[in-house]
Order: structure tokens, then sequence, then C-alpha cells
């Protein structure tokens, strides 16, 4: 495996003040909105060598079964990665974080069972480019488990959607997009879905913008040759 200098040189991404922000309130959003189970069943049955692709401050480390044998997070805002590695060594599971974006893993091809997709499709700078790694870096038949946010509601959310990313939205919240349509993009991509479910986040109470969620499975294809 190819990883990653502590240097993320040109891709680097910074976002302190929302790192900060997200840092203090994920844990207890967690509770709060219901996420802890969601994360549960993201990660339920894994098996093998996982990368988690933008993991954050590492919400997700305590939920991997022990049948995985060695997850790599990759996360390149450096506040972010620090709080990562802090909850690593929590983990019943070997997690090893290192820096890289999305765009370019810092991973050998075909080198994992399995991709952890979880509320990140929403902030990469280029999601096609982004799902061709995940392509590249998965194995033949490997499978990526997402949770992500997006285009949702009927006609007046979805043009707010479209109106807070084109204004303050990205900036206020850590480059992240809420009209991205995750599972369109991982059909385009040429994932084959399996199967995957809408969420509401939080189940009860008022409708936001990034409360239109999926949660579910994709496959590399059998035999497909890799992404390059």
């Amino acid at each position: 495996m190819r990883l990653g200098s502590e240097s993320a040189g040109r891709g680097a991404v910074r976002h302190p003040v929302f790192a900060r922000y997200y840092a203090r309130c994920g844990a207890g959003a967690d509770t709060r909105l219901g996420l802890a189970g969601v994360r549960e069943r993201l990660l339920a049955g894994l098996t093998g060598r996982v990368i988690e692709v933008g993991a954050g401050n590492g919400l997700n480390f305590a939920r991997y079964p022990g049948t995985v044998s060695e997850v790599v997070a990759v996360e390149p805002e450096p506040l972010l990665r620090r709080l990562a590695r802090e909850s690593a060594r929590r983990a019943r599971v070997p997690v090893g974080v290192v820096p890289g974006t999305a765009e370019a893993l810092p991973a050998a091809s075909e080198a994992f069972d399995a991709v952890v997709l979880s509320l990140v499709l929403c902030s990469v700078r280029d999601v096609g480019r982004t799902l061709g790694e995940v392509r590249r870096v998965l194995r033949p038949g490997g499978q990526v488990r997402f949770f992500e946010h997006g285009r949702g509601g009927g006609r007046v959310m979805r043009l707010t959607q479209r109106a807070l990313d084109r204004t303050v939205w990205p900036a206020l919240a850590g480059g992240c997009h809420l009209s991205r349509d995750p599972v369109a993009a991982l059909r385009t991509a040429g994932f084959e879905l399996g199967p995957y479910r809408a969420l509401l986040v939080p189940r009860r109470g008022p409708r936001l913008p990034a409360s239109y969620c999926a949660l579910g499975t994709a496959w590399r294809p059998d035999g497909e040759p890799g992404a390059r």
C-alpha cells in the first residue's frame, strides 16, 4: 500500500473553524440525531481490509466489527486527522489514519475488500474522480458501504438546496454541498447498486436541507479491470 506523506501538499484541505465545530458537536449529534445506530448498520458484517474515505475525527472507528482485519482511514484535514488518531487508539480493530485526498487515495490498486463512504461525497472537490479512485483501490467484487446526504424533498426544498450550494453553505460547512445525488453518482461511476434505503435525519422534527440521506451497499463488478 502506498501511504501518503504527512504533508498533504497541493491536495491540502484546511477547514479549521468547521473542523473544531464538527469535532465538538459530532458525538452529541450521533446521539441526538440517531446517527449512532445508522453507523452500526453501515459497518455491520464487514470483513477483511477496509479503507474509509474522509474519516473525520473517527466516529465510525469504535463500530467496526471484529471481522475487519485492518482499516486505513484517509483524512485530509489536519485537526480532524489528529483527533482521528486518538479515536483509532480506542478501536477494537487495527486502524491506521493517513493524510490524503479522496481524489488521489494513498493506496495501491485493488488493495481493499471494502470502501466506506460516510458523509463524505457532499464535500469532496470532484465526485467523479473520487469514485474513480474508490473503484481503483477496491478489489473486483468488493463492496462500497455508503451513508450520504444529498438532494431530496419537494421542489421548494430542492431549489433551496441549490441556492445554498451556490452561496453560503460550502463556506460555512467545510465544503459541503446539499444538492448532490450520491446514489446516482455511484451508478454513473460504474458500481452495481445493492440494497439501499432513504433515511431522514432526524427522523422526526423539521425537514432540513441536509436531512435527506441514503444508506446502502454498492459493488465493483466482479472481473472488471481496475480504473487507472
